[in-house]
């Protein structure tokens, strides 16, 4: 698939470099409203052209827009990019309200185009042999998943600067850039929750630094820790009557031990994963979209609409509202 590229991010550097490891994407232009990092983002990765004109680059001709712009942005560009027949390969947060992902889907089924979340997690080979020995600890009972990153954003945010990952303006905070993680993790594995809490711990601008969600399910509970503003080295586990799943990260997941209660019995089951691991989620969406296959396409994009239905909720209540909420 041919491709170009919103954003001249660190993220979009990745993806660049996963999509050509990948051996399925080639990348055809860039676009910043910057002419000078335009020029230089597409000498650095091959390029053949730049636009600081966003409708322009839409008429080039790739069948691909890797949108990774800031989250309060996505949705336009979404939108504007499906109104041009393009297919879209969006970094996580996607969207910040169930309505902006509603008007995305129906646009996209009526220009019959493909909408895809960027959640790598999801599809790295260890996260499957999660899901494939998830039956072997039993009958779950709990689970605890973290995702804790000092951002060296925040140092910027403590001199005063106002940087967007820590800006209600630009849908910053926590929840929104590392809580989406594990909360679309526990929705893949375990289906949506009957009932959701989320304990913030707000900055003084009223964005949450950190927080932990509490998701509680029929017989269950899965609690979520997430920070910007600590780092820790808790594992992440899921807990069965019959054993347990211990992982050291949910993206990627490196280690991956299985104890067997019944057998007294701890089993590596780890495999050698790519380092660029977003190598996965790019071909995942290559054969997607090369086999046409809408039913994957929609059944991704309603765990999207689960993990955006909970976020907004969980913001609402308290109180951490973006840009055309009130």
């Amino acid at each position: 698939m041919k491709y170009s590229t919103i954003g001249t991010s660190w993220i979009t550097d990745a993806f660049i470099d996963a999509a050509q490891q990948s051996g399925v994407a080639e990348l055809v232009s860039v676009y910043s409203r910057n002419e000078q990092k335009a020029h230089r983002f597409a000498e650095k990765h091959g390029a053949a052209h730049i636009f600081t004109d966003l409708q322009a680059m839409l008429t080039d001709e790739s069948d691909v827009v890797y949108v990774a712009s800031p989250n309060k942005l996505h949705a336009d560009h979404i939108k504007l990019c499906i109104q041009n027949g393009k297919h879209v390969f969006c970094e996580k947060p996607m969207v910040y309200t169930v309505q902006q992902l509603e008007e995305i889907m129906d646009l996209a089924r009526a220009n019959d185009v493909f909408v895809f979340e960027g959640f790598r997690h999801l599809f790295s080979p260890n996260y499957k042999i999660l899901k494939e020995q998830l039956l072997q600890i039993g009958v779950i009972r709990s689970a605890m998943f973290q995702y804790v990153k000092y951002s060296s954003k925040y140092d910027q945010y403590k001199e005063g600067k106002d940087p967007n990952i820590f800006s209600k303006t630009f849908a910053g905070g926590a929840l929104m850039d590392l809580g989406v993680y594990p909360l679309s993790m526990a929705i893949d594995l375990f289906g949506q929750p009957e009932k959701v809490n989320y304990f913030p711990v707000l900055l003084s601008n009223g964005i949450d630094g950190s927080g932990t969600i509490v998701l509680t399910y029929k017989g269950f509970i899965v609690t979520i820790l997430c920070s910007k503003i600590a780092n820790a080295s808790l594992p992440s586990e899921i807990h069965g009557e019959d054993g347990s799943l211990t992982m050291d990260s949910v993206a990627p997941i490196s280690d991956l031990q299985l104890y067997d209660r019944i057998a007294s019995k701890t089993t590596s089951l780890a495999s050698q994963q790519y380092e660029a691991d977003m190598i996965y989620e790019i071909q995942a969406f290559e054969k997607m979209l090369k086999g046409k296959d809408r039913k994957w396409h929609d059944a991704c994009l309603e765990r999207s609409r689960i993990v955006v239905q909970i976020t907004e909720q969980l913001r609402k209540e308290n109180g951490i509202l973006f840009p055309g909420e009130s």
